[in-house]
This record gives C-alpha cells, sequence and structure tokens, in this order.
C-alpha cells in the first residue's frame, strides 16, 4: 500500500495566506469595515465568506497590535518621561 505523506504545515487549510498586510493603521480599519459590511450583507458565496472572515481576524490583529504598541508607548510618556515645556 503507498503511503501517503502527511499534511505539510503550508498547506493552505493550515495557515491559510491572508495577503499582506496594510501600511497603516487607518488603511488596516478601512478595509476590516469594508470586510465587515460585506459580510453582513449576506451577498458572499460560502467560499468568499470564509476568506473573508479569515482575512478580517488577520486585519482585527494588525489593528489591535497596533493600538496596543502606541497605547504602550503613551504609557511610557505617561510615567514621567516628558518634562512640561516652558517657554524661555
Amino acid at each position: 500500500m503507498p503511503k501517503v505523506p502527511p499534511p505539510s504545515s503550508s498547506s493552505p487549510a493550515a495557515t491559510p495566506d491572508t495577503g499582506p498586510l496594510p501600511a497603516s493603521y487607518e488603511a488596516g480599519l478601512q478595509e476590516l469595515e469594508q470586510l465587515v459590511a460585506e459580510l453582513e450583507s449576506g451577498q458572499l458565496p460560502l467560499d468568499q465568506l470564509l476568506v473573508s472572515y479569515q482575512r478580517g481576524a488577520a486585519l482585527l490583529a494588525f489593528c489591535r497590535d497596533k493600538l496596543q504598541a502606541v497605547e504602550d508607548q503613551i504609557k511610557v510618556l505617561d510615567s514621567g518621561s516628558l518634562k512640561i515645556w516652558t517657554p524661555e
């Protein structure tokens, strides 16, 4: 009996290719809002629904990461790293 190789980790089902991430938070948010509108319309075929959902999940993670990075930077600045500017 021939041996069937185990599925590789690069198979589409294991790691879906959601495409490149946007260049900015704003671009990611805009694309995410568009995807949500398409998903809510109920007009997408089943296969496209899955692809759109996966892309939306990737965009959501991207936007959350960007927001967290900015929040972390603000915490550092608020912790006393900034000095109040006074005109001389």
